[in-house]
């Protein structure tokens, strides 16, 4: 068993830290492209359940440390030497994958700031967050079958968020196709574009400041709904909304909107989604 990750203290590869009710989560090897590295599964497993868990987060943001690498992906070096992940062959997938936030059941809304280079597993974070902002200079890519690996989790996510031929053309072309972020913007991979890799992480913070000042378990409801929406068909999708709904007439936070519009101030939300009228 893995001793607990002190999220406090120094995190392999990764930076963490809670301000202003967001949490922001670096990839901090820009030396070797961000790569997603020995430890790091454990280490973004212990942050996401934080996020998850901890009601005075309310908002989280992806990014990376350096211009030219958002990630690079898996240690392709590391793919049949080491023990974590042939150990992975006979786990399911929600015992084995902790990567993004929709690995790790987490319903805060998640921004990806995307300053350069993605690929391959660098796409988790991309596919799983509900906003992207990326510069100009951003590129996204999938070299999974260039070194006899199957394009799939993050490559199905791409099928949700792009035209099947885009997402079939990045998965099986592999590093010989990279879709710049103007492309990726056009086809709605990418949410907000800005000019320069300096600009990313203001604007994302900048989104989920904005984000932050409404009732958490509105919006945390409102992400289920939606997302749960991809997985069932219309009909079915509305009925889960409709329960998610009902469920927020019980939460002090349906009050409290509409008095705080009247009173014209600020809402003071209760964060706890246990809490009840």
């Amino acid at each position: 068993m893995s001793k607990p990750i002190d999220l406090t203290g120094d995190l392999p590869g990764l930076l963490y830290e809670v301000k202003d009710s967001i949490a922001v989560i670096t990839l901090n090897r820009p030396e070797v492209g961000n790569a997603l590295g020995a430890g790091m599964s454990d280490a973004f497993k212990a942050i996401w359940a934080e996020v998850r868990d901890n009601d005075a987060i309310r908002v989280a943001v992806v990014t990376a440390a350096g211009e030219r690498h958002f990630s690079t992906g898996a240690e392709v070096g590391r793919l049949t030497t080491d023990d974590e992940s042939s150990g992975l062959v006979n786990r399911p997938l929600d015992r084995a994958v902790y990567w993004s936030p929709h690995q790790s059941q987490v319903w805060k809304p998640v921004i990806c700031a995307v300053n350069g280079l993605v690929n391959g597993g660098g796409l988790h974070f991309v596919v799983d967050a509900d906003l992207i902002v990326a510069s100009e200079t951003a590129v996204f890519m999938d070299t999974h079958v260039n070194v006899g690996q199957v394009g799939a989790l993050e490559n199905i996510g791409l099928a949700k968020r792009l035209p099947l031929g885009s997402a079939l053309r990045m998965t099986l072309q592999g590093r010989s196709y990279r879709m710049p972020a103007a492309r990726a913007y056009q086809l709605g991979l990418v949410d907000e574009l800005v000019s320069t890799p300096a600009e990313v992480l203001p604007k994302a913070l900048e989104i989920a400041g904005e984000i932050a000042k409404n009732s958490p378990t509105a919006v945390s409801l409102s992400k289920q709904a939606i997302w749960k929406s991809l997985e069932t068909g219309y009909s079915q999708s509305l009925e889960y909304g409709w329960s998610l709904l009902r469920l927020q007439w019980g939460h002090p936070d349906f009050d409290e909107g509409p008095a705080a519009f009247g009173d014209k101030r600020a809402p003071n939300w209760n964060p706890s989604p246990n809490a009840r009228r």
